[in-house]
């Protein structure tokens, strides 16, 4: 004998519960996704990193507004584009909406009314035998020097403050800048901003090919600079001393 038609077969679920079942589990694999993408980018549980206390309050304000120049980058829409330009000099920049990931320092650092492009060449006038030695700088161009990685690498060990490496999360802060190899004779740059993943790391603003992005990549590569810099005379650095700052 049949069954009626409005019962399913003995052990047989009923259609409309398996449909439940399957909407189910589409919806949890949605919610596995944004939840792996929120962890990498940020967007979920972000909550500020804490203010290094070996600071004056000014130098603590001036990394905290870098880092908030930083965040704001995060809107623009930036192609990856490492062609030579053009471009003025002082104060001057590619178009907008190209870039790598040096212009996103640059660019931030721009809001704070301080120019990279300008600092980083007249230290190399001044020291061209560094930059020699250490980034094989033959002769200077201040349309693409201070876009370069190793450039920026010399020029912050110069002028600004060494910071220890480590693999630690709580030795990174905001305002700070991490320089990493990625090996194959490849660099690359960031910014750390005020925010932290589900992982308690520190999140980084760069750009490694698609636009300017804040994500969890701090130790996604082998770390070879991590420095401070505040411009060449917006702050004087006379920090309390409790861990090993180094100006070279």
């Amino acid at each position: 004998m049949l069954p009626p038609a409005d019962q399913a077969p003995r052990g047989a679920k009923p259609i409309h519960k398996r449909k439940w079942a399957i909407y189910l589990l589409l919806v949890a694999c949605g919610i596995g996704l944004v939840f792996s993408r929120a962890c990498l980018m940020g967007d979920v549980g972000a909550k500020p990193a804490a203010p290094r206390a070996d600071l004056t309050a000014v130098q603590r304000d001036f990394l905290e507004r870098l880092s908030k120049a930083a965040l704001a980058r995060q809107s623009e829409k930036v192609r990856y584009d490492p062609k030579y330009y053009q471009i003025a000099y002082p104060g001057g920049d590619i178009p907008k909406n190209r870039g790598v990931c040096s212009d996103e320092v640059i660019r931030s650092y721009r809001r704070l009314d301080i120019d990279l492009q300008q600092d980083v060449h007249e230290d190399i006038l001044k020291h061209r035998s560094d930059y020699w030695q250490e980034a094989g700088l033959f002769n200077p161009d201040p349309n693409i020097d201070h876009r370069r990685v190793r450039n920026l690498g010399v020029f912050f060990k110069r002028q600004g403050v060494c910071l220890p490496i480590s693999q630690r999360p709580m030795d990174y802060r905001p305002g700070e800048i991490v320089i990493w190899d990625l090996g194959g004779g490849s660099l690359h740059i960031g910014l750390l901003v005020n925010r932290q993943g589900w992982t308690g790391r520190i999140l980084v603003l760069h750009n490694i090919g698609y636009g300017p992005v804040v994500e969890d990549v701090l130790f996604n590569w082998k770390i070879i600079g991590h420095y401070m810099y505040f411009g060449k005379s917006e702050i004087k650095l006379s920090p309390p001393v409790s861990r090993p700052y180094r100006r070279v």
